[in-house]
Formats: C-alpha cells, sequence, structure tokens
C-alpha cells in the first residue's frame, strides 16, 4: 500500500494498453520511475503535460499483478487490500497464538513439581510410618495449591487452557489420594509398605504427569485419557 501511494503521488498513473486512452505521436520518454525498495525502473513519458507509466512496466517494476474485465484493468500490489485478507480497520487477521505461553508453562512445571513433592512426601510416609498429625501434610498440598493457582492465572492460549484442565485433574486426583491414605491411618488400618504404588490413584497421577511432560517437551497440548 505504500508503494501504491508512492507512485500515485509521484505521478498521474494512468494505463497505456492498446484498448487505452489515445496518445499522440508526438510523445518522448521523459525520465524514468523508481520504486524505493525495488529493483529496476519503468520509462515515464510526457503527452499532453502529464506524466505517463506503462501499466505493465509497472506491474512487473513492484511486483505486482494485472487483471482485466473488460475495460477495467486492475493493478494489485503487493500487501495491498486485493492480495490479502484484512482484519476489521484494515488490519491484517493474525492467526491465534498456538502452543503453550512462555508464562503457563514455566508455572505448570513449577505446580507439577509442587505435585511430585507432595507425592514423594507421602510415600515416604508410607514405607517409614507417618509422622505425628497431619499438619506434616499440609505444607506439601498447600504448595502445590498455590502452584494450580499460578498456572490458572498464567493461562493465555487454547492450549493452556485444555492444559491447565490436565494440571487441575492431576492435582485433584492426588488430593483424592493423600485424603484416602491419611483417612486409612485414622482409622488405625494397616498399610503395607507398598500400598501407595500398588493404588490405582497412584497409578493414575504417575501416568498423567508422563503424558504433561511430554506436552511440555512437545510445547503442545494432547488430549491423555490418564488425566480424566
Amino acid at each position: 500500500m505504500r508503494e501504491k501511494l508512492f507512485v500515485a503521488a509521484l505521478i498521474s498513473v494512468i494505463v497505456l494498453t492498446g484498448a487505452g486512452i489515445g496518445i499522440s505521436q508526438s510523445v518522448q520518454q521523459s525520465g524514468t520511475l523508481v520504486v524505493p525498495g525495488r529493483s529496476g525502473e519503468a520509462p515515464v513519458i510526457q503527452a499532453g503535460g502529464r506524466s505517463y507509466v506503462d501499466v505493465e512496466s509497472l506491474a512487473r517494476l513492484t511486483n505486482g499483478s494485472l487483471s482485466f474485465n473488460g475495460n477495467q484493468v486492475t493493478l494489485t500490489l503487493p500487501g495491498s487490500a486485493g492480495a490479502k485478507t484484512k482484519g476489521q480497520h484494515g488490519r491484517q487477521a493474525a492467526a491465534p497464538p498456538q502452543g503453550f505461553s512462555k508464562g503457563f508453562l514455566r508455572a505448570g512445571i513449577e505446580a507439577m513439581a509442587e505435585i511430585r513433592e507432595w507425592r514423594s512426601a507421602l510415600e515416604s510416609a508410607v514405607q517409614y510410618g507417618f509422622p505425628p498429625g497431619d499438619t506434616w501434610i499440609n505444607g506439601y498440598s498447600g504448595a502445590a495449591a498455590t502452584g494450580i493457582s499460578l498456572a490458572s492465572a498464567a493461562a493465555s492460549t487454547d492450549d493452556d487452557r485444555q492444559g491447565f484442565q490436565l494440571l487441575n485433574n492431576v492435582y485433584n486426583t492426588m488430593q483424592q489420594l493423600s485424603n484416602q491414605m491419611l483417612q486409612r491411618r485414622k482409622d488405625m488400618n494397616y498399610i503395607a509398605p507398598d500400598a501407595l504404588q500398588k493404588d490405582p490413584l497412584d497409578q493414575k497421577i504417575l501416568a498423567c504427569a508422563r503424558a504433561l511432560q511430554a506436552m511440555a517437551a512437545s510445547n503442545q497440548f494432547q488430549d491423555n485419557g490418564a488425566c480424566h
């Protein structure tokens, strides 16, 4: 469009075609047309006190294209409205962002790290005996909850929002597993040292964690049944 304005300001562009307007045979070349940023030039002629440039030369000079419809000749310049689809107010429609945003990816990785710490603490409690009281687990679950909140706030793309749903699901599953183990301890039920590894909820957490890790590596959302 900038080139089109430049040409219009420099000369009155009146096409010289066989079916176009008649020009006296006394015309003579008076100079050349040069467009900044384009190689080559087009001859300019004087006739009747006006400057003219051949439309085909102009098209070649500006890398434009010509189309003919009856007596109408259309010159489309690169970047003009006829060459691309533009959005509202004449701006080119932008494609929606793809993949995970950097902010969400960082927050999501940190949230998963907190969930892994939580699971490791619970695993140690199952294997070697639970510490007195239940307050020890609150620090781990609280840190994971904060990580989930930060990831939710950082979600900005479609992939972010879909990825957060799976991240939130694995957090909820971890909460369910933690509550289940703590309740069994309160009920004075026997808990085998390998009870966590044999629990379906724990297997689901590990499978979803691997799926989320693969998504982070590819920077693209991919749904996985282990996280539902």
